[in-house]
């Protein structure tokens, strides 16, 4: 396992933040990783979850958004968000361009890289990995979030724990069958944050989403023939 600090330019006005890759040594694809809103690329789950990816062969670019980063209590605004997501893209295709790549992150993060992928056709992406999509808030139940997936034209894995508190599992389900590119695995038991009683979650998203990217990578390997 290979770690390496990095930097990304998002853009002039808004400056620098802070990334961190970690990769194998023959990875068989890349993910951008996005954290949530109430933490940031260093929070346990962020780290954890690129290391047991790591062990599945998966590299992992993780980033700060702004806000985190400069230290401010409210999250970015979607267009600041995602000019970083889309920092985050370049910079982990630069770094490996022959490998297959892919979007992720966990809340807030998965659903910023999900709107900057709705307005953007992104061939090179060969799919979105939500690791909890918020698809309302806390106590008020609505699909309204996930409008925006409908103009989502890559593969879309949905990772949502059944007790997820911004995700009603019944919507969430129902969410996911209205998108043909959506595919959704319960992870039972689990709530927003992927705690389940002294069940340890994270390597059944990392089994996941590695099955999952094993299938993206072999349908567009037909594709290219």
């Amino acid at each position: 396992m290979k770690v390496r600090s990095l930097s990304l330019q998002i853009s002039p006005e808004i400056g620098k933040v802070s990334a961190e890759l970690i990769t194998t040594e023959k990875p068989v694809c890349i993910l951008t990783l996005a954290h949530g809103a109430g933490a940031g690329m260093n929070h346990d789950f962020m780290i954890s979850i690129s290391k047991l990816l790591a062990e599945k062969e998966i590299a992992t670019l993780r980033f700060n958004f702004p806000f985190m980063e400069n230290k401010k209590g409210r999250p970015d605004v979607p267009a600041t968000a995602q000019k970083t997501v889309e920092a985050a893209i370049n910079k982990a295709h630069q770094l490996f361009p022959s490998l297959p790549l892919f979007v992720s992150g966990k809340s807030f993060g998965g659903r910023m890289s999900s709107q900057y992928m709705a307005t953007k056709p992104a061939v090179e992406i060969k799919g979105i990995i939500f690791f909890g999509f918020p698809l309302h808030q806390f106590g008020k139940p609505s699909t309204d979030r996930a409008e925006h997936l409908k103009s989502v034209k890559v593969p879309m894995l949905f990772l949502q724990g059944s007790r997820d508190e911004l995700a009603s599992y019944d919507l969430i389900e129902k969410v996911c069958a209205s998108l043909r590119l959506a595919t959704l695995v319960r992870i039972e038991g689990a709530n927003h944050a992927f705690k389940a009683g002294k069940q340890d979650i994270l390597p059944i998203l990392a089994e996941a989403t590695r099955a999952w990217v094993d299938k993206k990578i072999k349908t567009s390997s037909k594709k290219n023939l």
